[in-house]
């Protein structure tokens, strides 16, 4: 980790801006009490909004994912665009049809007010910063979709933490969502997601420079001070486990020894090479404390909590939903899907199957099976004519 710099990877003013642009929202109420004061929220956009406002479409990223759906790698955005392969002039997600909307969450690292923000004292929030829910990164949403004269969206998509927060949107503001497309995900975290997640927590509370957020307070005095790199390398290193699939890791790595290393004699396997870049490159762009709270704001993830049941809120959703799962799945897997497709009243109560060897990665890189997904669901949800 003598690569990464500084004590955290998230985005602080004074940084470069790149195409994010900034609106204030206000306090943010909580589900569990209490507020969150002068909320920001960076966001990206694409498209043109229709003067009677009808094209508008919110995409919602995952855990380490931010508002840099389409684009490069720029001194202001340190990872490519996400789904750049859906969003675009003649693409599934056509900007001359659609005005397209993609936030960084609440309590996020790269835009958005989060931990490493500064408070009202002039300091970090660091660890002073509330626990969060699912339902807070979406009331925070609602604020946005206010700001941006926008009445309703014509869809809101996203997968894994994104599709948590589909759902939450079709239960909480089901008259402003006219079509909903939940990728790779389930109606509640499952005891198993909930297991693995909380490893990855405390993956990273355990390293000794984590302090309960305190790097983020310490490297406001000291740019030099350290962060939990090794802590949220080892968290990044389990989560991408979980979102690629046995099959692929077979194939792709089998026993093969990384270069000329020698596992038998202390080296690494390939696969582990693999993993370790993926979590060194993700300690180099993102923040410790907002994984740790964005990690436990899926833990709470239940559509159903407090509302009767899953069956009974996802009656409350009334738009057209297209409901999607990949077939090697290990972290969501798609029976999963098939249970919320059920609950949700989908045509035939399965969900639409992603053919991919990529697991639970497979709703960001099967872009052509996703594109096709989401195609039906604007077709259906109608609101922006060709050349409109």
């Amino acid at each position: 980790m003598s690569d990464v710099v500084g004590a955290t990877g998230a985005w602080r003013e004074g940084d470069p801006v790149g195409d994010r642009r900034f609106v204030e929202v206000g306090s943010i109420p909580l589900e569990r009490g209490g507020e969150i004061p002068d909320v920001t929220l960076a966001y990206e956009s694409w498209g043109r909004l229709a003067d009677d406002g009808r094209n508008a479409v919110l995409v919602l990223h995952a855990l380490t994912g931010d508002s840099h759906v389409v684009g490069e790698v720029t001194d202001g955005h340190p990872s490519p665009g996400w789904w750049d392969d859906l969003v675009g002039p003649g693409k599934p997600l056509d900007t001359d049809r659609w005005f397209v909307v993609a936030p960084n969450v609440l309590g996020g690292c790269q835009g958005s007010t989060g931990p490493a923000s500064i408070a009202s004292d002039g300091r970090p929030w660091a660890g002073r910063f509330p626990w969060l829910t699912i339902r807070d990164l979406v009331t925070a949403e609602a604020r946005l979709t206010d700001a941006l004269g926008i009445g309703e969206w014509a869809a809101v998509l996203g997968g894994s933490m994104g599709g948590m927060r589909v759902l939450e949107w079709g239960a909480m503001y089901p008259d402003r969502v006219r079509g909903l497309a939940p990728l790779a995900v389930s109606a509640t975290a499952t005891a198993d997601q909930i297991g693995l997640q909380s490893i990855q927590i405390q993956a990273i509370r355990s390293d000794p420079h984590y302090r309960d957020g305190g790097y983020l307070d310490a490297a406001h005095d000291d740019p030099s001070a350290p962060g939990p790199h090794a802590g949220l390398t080892l968290a990044r290193r389990i989560a991408h486990w979980s979102y690629r699939s046995r099959e692929e890791f077979s194939l792709r790595f089998g026993r093969a020894p990384q270069g000329e290393e020698d596992p038998l004699a202390g080296g690494r396997f390939a696969v582990q090479s693999y993993l370790d870049h993926h979590g060194e490159k993700l300690a180099r762009r993102f923040d410790a404390v907002s994984y740790v709270l964005l990690t436990a704001a899926m833990n709470s993830h239940d559509v159903g909590r407090d509302r009767g049941g899953v069956a009974t809120a996802l009656r409350r959703v009334t738009g057209e939903v297209v409901v999607a799962g990949i077939d090697s799945d290990r972290l969501y897997p798609l029976e999963e899907q098939h249970a919320l497709a059920h609950h949700l009243r989908v045509p035939g109560e399965r969900a639409t199957v992603i053919r991919s060897p990529y697991g639970h990665d497979g709703f960001l890189i099967e872009s052509r099976q996703v594109g096709r997904i989401v195609t039906d669901l604007l077709d259906r949800v109608g609101g922006a004519p060709r050349g409109g």
